[in-house]
């Protein structure tokens, strides 16, 4: 199973930018489908943007044009580009790991259990 570690995250005022990364370990599949996924306290877990094995992108409406999803496939990792955060932006980061083709997914944004491997978090903080 691939294990993922989250870090990156931190405290910045509205504006500000961050950047995320999402190393993973063990055996990737040919296909897959990775991205992140953000919990604020007291709100359900949502996508944020998502990535494929061919390089082929989804974000949420809410971060296009802010936030940048991308990958080192000879490196196994993930990384997202936050500019312009907001206090909205404020959650726990997690990575999450699809062992195949996100068009075999719904909703490849939805955070369902089909993403069986997920990280610890990291913790992004937007003071306004």
């Amino acid at each position: 199973q691939v294990q993922l570690v989250e870090s990156g995250g931190g405290s910045v005022q509205a504006g500000g930018s961050l950047r995320l990364s999402c190393a993973a370990s063990g055996y990737m599949s040919t296909w897959y489908c990775w991205g992140w996924f953000r919990q604020a306290p007291g709100k359900e877990r949502e996508g944020v943007a998502t990535i494929s094995s061919t390089g082929s992108t989804r974000l949420r409406d809410s971060v296009k044009g802010r936030f940048t999803i991308s990958q080192d496939n000879a490196k196994k990792s993930l990384d997202l580009q936050m500019n312009s955060l907001k206090p909205e932006d404020t959650a726990m980061y997690y990575c999450g790991y699809f062992a195949n083709k996100c068009e075999y997914l719904t909703n490849p944004l939805y955070p369902n259990p089909s993403y069986s491997s997920r990280g610890q978090g990291t913790q992004v903080t937007v003071s306004s």
